[in-house]
C-alpha cells in the first residue's frame, strides 16, 4: 500500500469532488432539423442557406451559443407563430453574427449587422417582427442584404406551399 502525503491525499479528494460536483458543458450543437431557405436581394440575386430551425423553448435558449464557427452559407432561424417585438442577445455565443429580423411576409425589416460575440447587450427588433435569422457576422453585407429585401422560406406567410 502506498502512504501518500498529506497534501496528494487533499489534491486527490479535492479533484474527486470537483469531478462529482463538476456541471457538463453545454453541447456544442443542438440537434436541430435543417432546412434550406433563399435570401433574395434587391439585386434579384438569390442565397441559399441551411438553417438549423430553433423551434422549441430550449432550441431558442442555446441558439449558437458555445459555436467557434459557422460557414457562410449556414445559420440558424427562430419563428415565433405571431408578430411581435423580439430581442436577442450574445450570450456564450463566441462568434460575430448577423442578426436578420424578418416580418411575417418575409421582408427584412431591420439587419444588426457583427453583434458582439459575449455580449449581454438586449439586441431589438424595432418592431414587430415574426423570426430572427441568425447569420455569420459580415455575410449580411457580403451578400448585399438590406432592409426590404426578402427571405422564402415556408415559414413566412408570402412564402407558403
Amino acid at each position: 500500500m502506498r502512504n501518500w502525503s498529506g497534501a496528494a491525499q487533499w489534491a486527490a479528494l479535492l479533484f474527486v469532488l470537483l469531478t462529482l460536483l463538476a456541471v457538463p458543458a453545454p453541447p456544442l450543437e443542438a440537434k436541430m432539423r435543417v432546412e434550406r431557405l433563399w435570401l433574395v436581394t434587391s439585386t434579384g440575386k438569390e442565397y441559399p442557406i441551411d438553417v438549423e430551425i430553433a423551434d422549441a423553448p430550449e432550441e431558442k435558449r442555446l441558439g449558437l451559443m458555445f459555436r467557434t464557427e459557422l460557414a457562410d452559407d449556414k445559420g440558424m432561424l427562430f419563428p415565433y407563430p405571431d408578430s411581435r417585438e423580439l430581442s436577442m442577445w450574445m450570450h456564450n455565443t463566441y462568434i460575430p453574427l448577423d442578426m436578420v429580423f424578418i416580418r411575417p411576409d418575409g421582408v427584412v425589416h431591420r439587419i444588426e449587422q457583427r453583434a458582439e460575440p459575449l455580449s449581454d447587450r438586449i439586441i431589438p427588433s424595432e418592431g414587430n417582427v415574426s423570426a430572427v435569422l441568425e447569420l455569420p457576422g459580415g455575410a449580411a453585407e457580403r451578400m448585399g442584404l438590406k432592409p426590404g429585401d426578402h427571405v422564402r422560406h415556408k415559414s413566412f406567410k408570402a412564402n407558403a406551399p
